[in-house]
């Protein structure tokens, strides 16, 4: 829904004339879009006009109607450029009424017909340097806080040796679709698509035990064996370290980007620092780094405590020039819905770490459009 916002004409007079006309005032669509050329996107440093956010122009006596159509449904600063774009309009002589629709189209990393798994516009690797750091909640927490911005979400758990996110999801193998000739149909909960190799595991203790060759083939199939339909983000839990399954995920489809998963602590940094030469190395762009477990706040008190330190992720982010994501603490009702197959998100989407999970999804989004947008100025260029 748009939203309306109006003024009243000093002089009391009805809008008249063929729609060009107010009160002896002409506004016109050339108007509008002089007055919208001087909003620019803060992320993409260039005006709605340029970028062709503008759709639907309409100006029919003293209203102007128009959409704003940005490239994620999770824009950090959707409210501001729907404000400021409303202001600029309404600041043009002769308009009394604004209405912005605002919208969204998700670009594909390669802007064009050949995506890397078909009908799936962006894959998004969550990795980690080490195990324990809460990888898999975060996954699932940006999946189903990506689903409720309204974009078209899947989540797949290529953590082939300990797959978790069917439970932490609340999904077993008995809510398997039935399959669509050779593909499978993945369930959906919460909004988003999931795939686990626990769904085809006899039970969750069996152990797998495989040597990267078949690693990677899993990675494969559970990529390209799964009838995805049209996703705007696929996210893509991968296992903890710099192994088959991230070496596999790189050499068979074009990653959109990764993000990488942190505790405060200086032995976890240490290990990021190898996911993010490992990224760098396979040509992954990384959308910056999420530091998890940051902190604790008493409940009875409220004051601030670091368990692990604080602040290890953001200047590791400041040390190799990668955008710092956001952090989040510590809640013991983070580990309790994982158990019980409810993300935070949506178990208590009021408490201070779904409000974090959910701005971070969204600087990840918008992390992911300059880098889209990047690669189409280049494409443009070349």
């Amino acid at each position: 829904m748009g939203m309306f916002w109006s003024k009243k004409s000093s002089s009391g007079e009805k809008p008249t004339g063929n729609g060009q006309e107010l009160s002896g005032n002409g506004v016109t669509p050339a108007q509008v879009l002089a007055a919208l050329s001087k909003v620019k996107d803060p992320d993409l440093h260039r005006d709605l006009v340029s970028l062709n956010f503008i759709k639907d122009l309409s100006v029919e006596g003293s209203k102007v109607s128009f959409t704003i159509e940005l490239t994620t449904p999770a824009c950090p600063v959707k409210a501001r450029l729907e404000s400021e774009a409303r202001n600029a309009v309404m600041a043009i002589p002769g308009v009394t009424e604004v209405d912005v629709k605002m919208t969204s189209r998700v670009q594909s990393a390669g802007f064009g017909d050949h995506l890397p798994v078909p009908g799936v516009k962006n894959i998004i690797a969550v990795g980690s340097g080490k195990g324990g750091v809460g990888k898999s909640t975060v996954a699932v927490n940006l999946a189903v806080a990506l689903a409720e911005c309204g974009a078209s979400v899947g989540l797949m758990d290529a953590d082939i040796y300990g797959p978790s996110l069917a439970m932490m999801m609340g999904v077993s193998s008995k809510d398997l679709p039935p399959s669509y000739g050779k593909k499978m149909i993945p369930p959906v909960r919460y909004g988003v698509k999931l795939i686990s190799l626990g769904f085809l595991l006899p039970d969750t203790s069996t152990p797998v035990v495989w040597r990267g060759p078949m690693v990677g083939k899993a990675v494969d199939q559970l990529l390209t064996d799964v009838e995805w339909g049209e996703l705007d983000y696929l996210i893509v839990d991968l296992p903890p370290g710099t192994g088959d399954a991230q070496l596999s995920l790189a050499q068979k489809v074009a990653v959109s980007g990764a993000v990488v998963v942190t505790t405060p602590q200086d032995v976890a940094l240490l290990d990021v620092i190898k996911a993010i030469n490992m990224f760098k190395k396979v040509n992954i762009p990384v959308l910056g780094i999420i530091e998890n477990m940051s902190y604790l706040e008493c409940p009875h008190c409220h004051e601030r405590i670091d368990l692990f330190k604080h602040g290890g992720g953001r200047r590791a982010s400041q040390q190799y020039g990668i955008p710092f994501l956001g952090e989040i603490s510590l809640n013991p009702d983070i580990p309790i819905g994982g158990d019980q197959g409810i993300p935070i998100i949506k178990s208590h989407p009021d408490s201070q770490q779904a409000r974090q999970f959910m701005e971070i999804a969204k600087a990840m989004a918008a992390q992911l459009s300059m880098v889209n947008y990047e690669k189409s100025m280049l494409k443009i260029i070349n």
